[in-house]
């Protein structure tokens, strides 16, 4: 038995994952590798071969990486709890008018669940990934995510969904090093292909990028169902057709098949009269918003008026805000306009570089 303990370690094959894997093994951890199977592209319809974390070579390259460094290492199918939650959620968010986050979606509700599950069963103490972000324990006992130290790479938007029983058992290895260091690191392991592998952006499920034709392939009878809806300014006024509310985002300026000799943003989305409202780009702009599913990280709640940097998509630099308690979660009001706030997003308070908590944003409104 490791005097460090045994920890479970999430392999999606990659980099950075198998970096992580080697480099606890290294520091004297008792590691065990496992591999999840959270999708299987092929059923989907899609015009490419599965990629990132859910193609055989993947698997193939985690596996030999534990075997050559004599470690154990599973893979586990989880594609039905994968499927029934992220999926169903990603579809019904899009119905609604919203504009999803599947990957935080996921890591909060399934893979940090099924990864601690499994822990248990294999008796380890820990569960471990790649994510570029830090874990740490406030004096006042909680266990809060920070920002890791490659700004360029920091995960810590992704994983404000996670709750205390799965922090006080998680290790980040890669939160206080930069990417260039652990490209570094999988040449001195003997990986080159691997330093040299390209990163995948798009959504696990949806690879070919095109998530309109994954609703298409979803939904039976989508395209016939909101067909034939209209762009409206924000006075209402028709200005033409367009394909459907679910295929627009809030902020969308391309492919709207739509001229109007300058640019034009979607600024609003109306599901339940299939109406898109486009506008200029100043359209965009609100002073509050309402956010709601709330995870407390750093405290065990907020005092009203207290102020956070807030970060409302994934590579925003955030904004300076105060939060106030709501009936139906938080009311954030920001010291500057905020641009292309999308209900279905996730919101990130920071305190510094700590993240205090999240949730999902509802709506977002001039003040």
């Amino acid at each position: 038995m490791s005097r460090k303990g045994k920890v479970l370690v999430a392999m999606s094959g990659g980099i950075d994952s198998t970096v992580t894997a080697l480099m606890l093994n290294d520091q004297g951890y008792e590691v065990v590798g496992i591999t999840m199977k959270t999708w299987d592209y092929a059923t989907s319809g899609g015009g490419k071969k599965e990629t990132g974390c859910c193609n055989i070579d993947s698997f193939n390259d985690a596996r030999m990486a534990a075997v050559q460094h004599g470690f154990p290492h599973y893979i586990l199918d989880i594609r039905d709890e994968f499927g029934d939650f992220v999926i169903e959620n990603f579809v019904d968010e899009y119905l609604a008018g919203r504009t999803p986050n599947p990957c935080v979606m996921c890591n909060t509700h399934i893979k940090w669940r099924a990864l601690l599950k499994r822990a248990d069963a294999l008796g380890c103490d820990y569960i471990a990934t790649g994510h570029y972000a830090n874990v740490h324990q406030h004096n006042n006992g909680r266990y809060y995510i920070s920002k890791g130290v490659d700004e360029t790479k920091d995960q810590s938007y992704v994983l404000w969904g996670l709750q205390q029983d799965l922090l006080s058992r998680t290790l980040l290895p890669l939160g206080t090093y930069h990417k260039t260091a652990i490209r570094q690191m999988a040449l001195d392991y003997g990986y080159p292909e691997l330093a040299k592998k390209s990163e995948s952006y798009e959504i696990c499920f949806v690879p070919d990028n095109d998530y309109r034709g994954f609703l298409k392939r979803r939904v039976e009878g989508l395209e016939e169902k909101v067909t034939g809806g209209v762009f409206v300014d924000k006075n209402g006024k028709v200005l033409g057709k367009h394909k459907g509310y679910p295929f627009y985002t809030i902020g969308q300026r391309k492919g709207l098949d739509i001229t109007f000799g300058k640019p034009v943003y979607v600024t609003n989305i109306i599901p339940e009269t299939n109406t898109v409202m486009l506008g200029e780009e100043d359209d965009l702009n609100r002073q509050e918003m309402l956010v709601s599913k709330i995870n407390w990280i750093k405290y065990d709640g907020i005092t009203d008026g207290m102020e956070a940097l807030t970060k409302i998509r994934y590579k925003d630099k955030g904004a300076l805000s105060t939060l106030h308690t709501h009936e139906n979660g938080v009311l954030v009001q920001f010291s500057h306009y905020a641009k292309g706030i999308a209900p279905g997003q996730s919101a990130v308070f920071y305190e510094g570089d700590d993240v205090i908590g999240g949730g999902v944003i509802q709506r977002g409104q001039l003040a």
